[in-house]
């Protein structure tokens, strides 16, 4: 059965990014609906999969990473206003598989990719 995971990781401090809210939604023709609110682990990751189950389906499904919250935490040195600050990451799941986001995190940049 399928599942969506995520992680996050700090690359300017070579660390996992914990205490990092992430937001999902899924994403129909006419409004965004809010399906959960998770918070990074010490290991950069969600305890337990977004989604699975039943609750696994085609469709269009956004996360937002609250990641200026969490730079500002961390010490990292921001402008005001953040440069970053929530990332959405909007992307399709069309089969029954696992499906892994995860979030490569700096002040001033970042990238993701589908993982396995």
């Amino acid at each position: 059965m399928g599942k969506l995971t995520t992680h996050v990781l700090d690359t300017a401090t070579g660390q996992p990014a914990s205490g990092l809210a992430i937001e999902l939604f899924h994403v129909g023709t006419t409004a965004r609906r809010k399906l959960g609110d998770f918070v990074t682990n010490s290991d950069g990751r969600v305890d337990g999969a977004l989604l699975e189950g039943a609750a696994f389906e085609s469709g269009v499904y956004e996360l937002v990473f609250h990641a200026g919250d969490y730079l500002a935490q961390s010490g990292a040195k921001l402008t005001e206003p953040r440069f970053l600050d929530r990332i959405p990451l909007r992307f399709g799941i069309s089969d029954d598989r696992h499906y892994h986001v995860p979030l490569l995190l700096s002040p001033y940049g970042y990238s993701t990719y589908r993982g396995s």
